[in-house]
């Protein structure tokens, strides 16, 4: 087998539904297969997948292990010369694995390959290629400058080397994953894939980014960025300094104290009623539950050129390919005042997110 994609899940039922149509849609034409790690959601994302994608692996855990625990134990099952760790609230272009597996087999030093990932709006994910975060570039990382933990030396379109990718997709050998011992169990949530990037670039292999693939993010969902982010986030660093650097006395009471502030000074999201002036359906038809769903008129169009701010787009994936989704969305980035919401195939749902801190969107159209 080529591929295994392994995607862990806790309780985001309808973005992993989402999720699964499109990677489904992108293995049509590879040796592949899908892997979902349940970790104890309490929703109906289990019964989900057996009911909708009954040829996919699904593991069910019986409490949640974190991030680190639940990839590994998925890969354990994985059968493909590839893997890809790949976040439930992703959806893939049809052809995102294709080139990339044509990438990796140009290579012959292959650590980690990356894809250019944008949120729900369309905006570029930074943190899709970082640098290794060494304590100056961490620090003013924690005081909100973050020009020296991005790697800047590329930008988002382009191919090249870089330290660190983000967990959200992950693909690389799966015998480099286990000569490497997959990621440590000692990080709970955020730092796993800092960790497993540094450690694959000390045993002399190469990451990459591939800046012509673009996969959509809907940050916030596995995990909801509130205050305590900061806490979680700078206590997995904590746990990679102590395992790659020398003890720091001094950074650590920095990083401490510094955590202490952010926490106390950070205020918790909350989440904007948006004002939606109108609805456009991209589609060859319009659905005819949406309008009575919600609640105003919903215009149907053949593309989102010349709209106005307030507009929220909803794309028929019964219609469009998820690529052809994913380029409009990240066309259309700088059309400030636009959101989005995607019907995914054969599903009764619209669902979208338009920042990265609150929970997306779920709406029931039958």
């Amino acid at each position: 087998m080529k591929l295994s994609i392994v995607i862990l899940s806790s309780n985001v039922r309808y973005f992993l539904e989402l999720c699964l149509s499109s990677v489904s849609e992108a293995i049509k034409n590879i040796d592949a297969e899908i892997i979902v790690v349940d970790n104890n959601s309490e929703d109906s994302s289990c019964d989900m997948v057996k009911t909708l994608f009954p040829n996919v692996i699904l593991i069910q855990n019986k409490e949640n292990f974190g991030f680190s625990k639940g990839n590994n134990i998925g890969t354990l099952r994985a059968k493909g010369e590839f893997i890809c760790i790949l976040n439930p609230d992703t959806v893939v272009a049809e052809d995102t694995f294709i080139k990339i597996l044509k990438f990796s087999k140009t290579k012959n030093n292959l650590g980690i390959v990356g894809c250019k990932l944008i949120n729900g709006v369309g905006a570029f994910l930074p943190e899709s290629k970082r640098n290794v975060p060494v304590i100056k570039a961490a620090f003013r990382k924690l005081f909100g400058n973050s020009k020296y933990y991005y790697a800047t030396h590329l930008n988002e379109n382009e191919i090249g080397k870089v330290d660190v990718l983000v967990g959200a997709f992950m693909f690389m050998k799966k015998k480099l994953f286990n000569d490497i011992k997959g990621f440590d169990e000692d990080y709970f949530m955020y730092g796993e894939d800092i960790d497993l990037s540094y450690t694959i670039l000390n045993a002399g292999y190469e990451n990459y980014y591939y800046g012509e693939s673009t996969v959509l993010h809907f940050k916030g969902e596995s995990t909801l960025r509130d205050k305590y982010y900061v806490r979680r986030f700078y206590g997995a660093m904590q746990i990679f300094y102590k395992k790659h650097f020398k003890k720091n006395i001094i950074f650590d009471m920095f990083v401490w104290s510094g955590i202490r502030l952010v926490y106390i000074f950070k205020k918790t999201h909350i989440q904007k009623l948006k004002s939606v002036k109108e609805y456009v359906f991209i589609s060859d038809s319009m659905n005819p539950n949406l309008e009575s769903v919600l609640d105003k008129k919903v215009i149907l169009k053949s593309g989102i050129k010349n709209l106005e701010k307030g507009t929220e787009v909803i794309f028929d994936a019964n219609i469009l390919s998820y690529k052809k989704i994913i380029s409009m969305i990240e066309n259309n980035a700088n059309n400030v005042g636009l959101t989005y919401k995607i019907l995914p195939k054969k599903s009764n749902f619209i669902i979208g997110s338009d920042d990265a801190i609150s929970r997306g969107e779920v709406i029931m159209i039958n």
